[in-house]
């Protein structure tokens, strides 16, 4: 037994934009993260998400809608500031985007959901094993219809965004999760 992989998923942790840091991921680590993301279990094999990559230039726009939305939100200048600010800060953000098809035959929309969550999580762990921080961002702000057109074509939902680059620093500690013990349910039969 190779005990590598596992430890790559049980030592992945979030790391939050403000703690990430040059350089982020080359383009060659990218096709490897998304190649990874591209083995979590697809009934049919739909691929109901896109990774669109947000870096250079584009996260000027990013931030221009962000401060908009806090705008829209009913925040003052401050606040604007402060949200462009968060697109700005990770070296790169990777916006996720669902294609879930409604009216599928065989795969149910729940399954297809699985399947986003289950490539985020691929995504993530490619990238903790690359030696790069990242953590899933979302908030209303996927819900702002400005922001959600600039990402999204017709019939796609906005998830969030991924901001990833080098971690600044380690954690201090193992997140709090529970134990193994209290996720592993011992089923009887009986409802």
């Amino acid at each position: 037994m190779n005990p590598e992989p596992l430890q790559a998923l049980l030592t992945r942790y979030s790391v939050g934009p403000k703690h990430l840091v040059e350089p982020g991921p080359s383009d060659e680590q990218l096709a490897l993260m998304a190649q990874a993301a591209l083995r979590a279990p697809d009934h049919a094999e739909l691929v109901p998400y896109r990774f669109k990559l947000v870096r250079g230039a584009a996260k000027q726009g990013m931030a221009a809608l962000f401060a908009d939305a806090a705008r829209a939100a009913g925040k003052d200048e401050e606040g604007a500031a402060l949200d462009a600010e968060r697109a700005l800060k990770p070296p790169m953000t990777v916006a996720v985007v669902a294609r879930i098809d409604l009216g599928h035959p065989q795969v149910p929309a729940h399954e297809q959901w699985a399947a986003v969550g289950g490539a985020i999580a691929n995504f993530l762990t490619a990238a903790h094993a690359l030696g790069f921080g990242g953590k899933m961002l979302s908030g209303a702000k996927v819900r702002n219809p400005a922001i959600a057109a600039a990402f999204c074509e017709p019939g796609e939902t906005l998830v969030g965004w991924i901001a990833l680059g080098t971690p600044a620093r380690r954690p201090t500690g193992p997140a709090r999760k529970p134990a193994a013990d209290q996720v592993l349910v011992e089923w009887t039969g009986a409802c």
